[in-house]
């Protein structure tokens, strides 16, 4: 499988211009799109809740916060990957606490080479989250046939007087008739005699 580029969606929480200034070229449009700045954990509850968002860096603290409780809300609420920057004296309590619940720190002051660097992390992040979020739609919709099937089982078990394995066979055989899912024959099943 080959990897596809894909643009990453980023809400950058900084109070702090000179942050934003000196962030803004490690994000091009071409690998991150659309790069928001909100200065406050207040806006940036809001931005998370109205659209889903890759990326989310903090530069804490903020001016309505520490900033801690956002990105563990930024993780909890979504399959956003998250950077939290917070100042040295704080650096090894902070991420002691932020570790178990998946979220990078990184000490302030910092050069925007290691932010860069991290930026790249958070993709990588980002990317195994996709994946398996994939991997659990797909599991949630086998496991949706799986119900449809066996209720419409039932349904010829109850309106037809088959047995189990009879209504079983009769729907595996209609799929491969008419070569479509065995699902859709549970639902057209369920809408004749259900509906």
């Amino acid at each position: 499988m080959v990897y596809q580029a894909r643009t990453y969606s980023v809400l950058i929480v900084s109070a702090s211009e000179q942050f934003n200034g000196a962030i803004a070229p490690l994000l091009p449009p071409t690998d991150y799109y659309p790069v928001r700045f909100v200065p406050s954990v207040a806006e940036a509850q809001r931005k998370l809740q109205d659209s889903e968002t890759d990326l989310v860096i903090i530069n804490a603290p903020l001016p309505d916060g520490a900033g801690t409780k956002l990105a563990i809300h930024a993780c909890s609420g979504g399959s956003a990957a998250v950077l939290l920057l917070v100042k040295s004296e704080v650096y090894e309590e902070i991420t002691e606490q932020m570790l178990p619940e998946g979220i990078l720190t990184l000490s302030k002051p910092t050069n925007m080479q290691s932010v860069a660097q991290n930026l790249r992390v958070l993709r990588v992040i980002r990317e195994r989250l996709r994946r398996m979020e994939e991997r659990q739609d797909s599991i949630e919709k086998k496991i949706e046939e799986i119900r449809m099937v066996n209720r419409a089982k039932w349904v010829l078990i109850e309106c037809l007087g088959m047995t189990e394995e009879e209504s079983h066979r009769y729907i595996e055989k209609q799929a491969m008739d008419l070569r479509i899912s065995k699902r859709e024959i549970a639902e057209n099943i369920i809408k004749t005699y259900k509906g």
